[in-house]
C-alpha cells in the first residue's frame, strides 16, 4: 500500500479490489487465518494517508496490519507509527487493528538505505507484545534485497552467510 505513488489511479483501484477479494476469500474459506495488510514503515508514508489506504483496501476484513517488512526502522519508531495509524483509523473510521513489526534487521535502526544496508543488526527475536501485537522475524537475517549495498553481486532472496554474520555482530 505504501507504493501507490508508483501506480496509476486505475492500478490503485485494481490493487484495492484484489486485496478486498483476497480478504473475502480468506474470511470465507479460512476464517481462522490471521491476515495482515502491509503498511510500509514510518519513513515512507504519513500515518493519516496510510490509515486511509488500509481502510480503502479492506482492513476491516483483516486481522491487522504489518510494519517494517524487510526494513530497518526501530521497534520504537514502528510502534509510534502503528499507534498513529490506529489513532487515524479510530478518528476517521471508528475502529483500530492490531499490528505486527518485522524486527529481523532493525537492531541498529535505519541509516537511510533500504537495500542491504551496511552496519545493520538483527533485532528482538520473535515474541508477543513489545509495543505491537507481535514482534516477528519475517525477513530472514542475511537474505539479500538484491545486487546492492553489502549484498553486491547477489540476487534478491539469496541467503548470504557473510551478511547474516555481519547482522549478528553489527558490522
Amino acid at each position: 500500500l505504501a507504493d501507490y505513488g508508483c501506480l496509476t489511479q486505475a492500478q490503485v483501484r485494481e490493487r484495492q479490489g484484489m486485496l478486498g477479494g483476497a480478504l473475502a476469500e480468506f474470511n470465507r474459506q479460512a476464517p481462522n487465518t490471521w491476515v495482515y495488510l502491509d503498511a510500509g514503515n514510518p519513513g515512507w508514508i504519513g500515518a493519516a494517508t496510510m490509515a486511509q489506504r488500509l481502510h480503502e483496501a479492506g482492513l476491516r476484513q483483516a486481522h491487522g496490519f504489518s510494519l517494517n517488512i524487510s526494513n530497518y526502522y526501530t521497534t520504537a519508531q514502528n510502534t509510534a507509527y502503528g499507534n498513529a495509524v490506529n489513532a487515524e483509523l479510530a478518528a476517521r473510521y471508528g475502529y483500530t487493528k492490531p499490528f505486527v513489526v518485522d524486527t529481523s534487521r532493525n537492531g541498529n535502526g535505519s541509516n537511510g538505505e533500504w537495500c542491504n544496508a551496511a552496519g545493520r543488526r538483527i533485532g528482538t527475536p520473535t515474541r508477543m507484545g513489545g509495543g505491537a501485537e507481535m514482534l516477528l522475524w519475517i525477513k530472514a537475517p542475511g537474505e539479500s534485497d538484491g545486487n546492492c549495498g553489502v549484498g553486491t553481486g547477489s540476487t534478491a532472496g539469496q541467503f548470504l552467510p557473510e551478511v547474516a554474520y555481519k547482522m549478528i555482530y553489527g558490522y
